[in-house]
């Protein structure tokens, strides 16, 4: 059954890619690359510097989820350095092949042992950056539900109309800002772990709390941030618009395990922003792939190859120690014959 289940989730995730790229077709047939690149040549230069400064601070957020996971195990003898590059190189693959086929917690497991890290630990800290992305979107989403519960309006096309309804979408924030009020309770209280099934989450101590509170939100703004800045700006759209859509975007583009999202993201944002050109958005799409996922995914596969080469080269030493401990001596010059 782990085998099987081992194959369910990459087949689903290009299932997602096969269905919403026929319905991306439908939904661009009628436009032209000239209409794209156009849009894309009309962002004026200072908009893509603030994409580009909205995508460090995505990245420098994520290298903040593992640093609090760490200080919630108690491991502080790794440097901000080690641990950003990890981070990045870890979201930066994850992003773009999908964790169903190559887990983040494989980069990192390779990263954090050479520290001294074991699996155990290892575990922790990739459920607690997981779940404090989780707490991110949910505290994001409620807010932006309770602030314009119209917002589901947007995705009628895709949600039963029971939730695209004001009422329902605000009671929907309500209830997620009260999953993250009960986690900030249980953090200062200290109760006891939940136990679900085999797993048991223990509250982290309130510093962490807090930490995860501002890192999560601050990494999706940041990632929103490249989207809304490369819009057309004379038709001003509301920050909290382009946020929501990005949540439902994301989050729909996860739940797909569609490789980097790969049409799912694209057909849940182009229906949801109906009221600017499609050749817009597109591009906006567009710019956000480059900076936030291709980019990226380009240095990434630099610094994992730099790593393992450093690695293999360590393991290339060790092996010419002696198995005494001592190093060999080195061979007879020719003043010694």
């Amino acid at each position: 059954m782990k085998n099987v289940r081992e194959f369910i989730w990459p087949v689903i995730g290009l299932l997602a890619v096969v269905v919403s790229g026929w319905l991306l077709y439908r939904e661009l047939r009628g436009m032209s690359l000239d209409d794209v690149w156009d849009s894309l040549t009309a962002v004026p230069p200072h908009r893509y510097a603030l994409a580009a400064l909205s995508t460090l601070v995505a990245y420098a957020a994520l290298a903040w989820y593992d640093r609090i996971a760490l200080l919630h195990l108690g491991v502080r003898h790794i440097s901000w350095l080690f641990v950003s590059i990890t981070s990045f190189t870890t979201y930066a693959l994850s992003h773009n092949i999908g964790a169903s086929v190559f887990s983040g917690a494989v980069v990192r497991y390779r990263a954090y042992t050479s520290k001294g890290l074991g699996a155990p630990q290892i575990a922790v800290l990739v459920a607690l950056c997981s779940f404090t992305f989780g707490l991110g979107t949910i505290l994001l989403g409620g807010i932006a539900l309770v602030a314009d519960p119209t917002l589901l309006h947007r995705l009628e096309e895709l949600l039963p109309s029971v939730l695209t309804n004001p009422a329902t979408a605000r009671i929907v924030g309500i209830l997620l800002l009260g999953f993250v009020a009960l986690y900030v309770v249980g953090s200062i209280l200290h109760l006891p772990p939940l136990v679900v099934r085999k797993a048991k989450l223990e509250y982290p101590r309130p510093a962490v709390m807090v930490r995860q509170l501002i890192a999560a939100p601050l990494e999706l703004l940041g990632a929103a941030g490249i989207i809304y800045f490369v819009l057309p700006a004379h038709l001003e759209p509301s920050f909290i618009i382009v946020l929501a859509v990005f949540l439902a975007s994301f989050s729909a583009a996860l739940v797909s395990h569609a490789p980097g999202g790969l049409g799912v993201f694209e057909l849940v944002f182009l229906t949801a922003m109906p009221d600017i050109p499609k050749a817009d958005v597109l591009a906006a799409l567009i710019i956000f792939r480059l900076f936030y996922l291709l980019i990226p995914f380009a240095l990434s596969l630099v610094v994992v190859l730099m790593f393992e080469r450093a690695r293999l080269a360590q393991a290339w030493r060790g092996r010419v120690v002696a198995p005494d401990g001592s190093v060999p001596p080195p061979p007879l010059s020719s003043s010694d014959q």
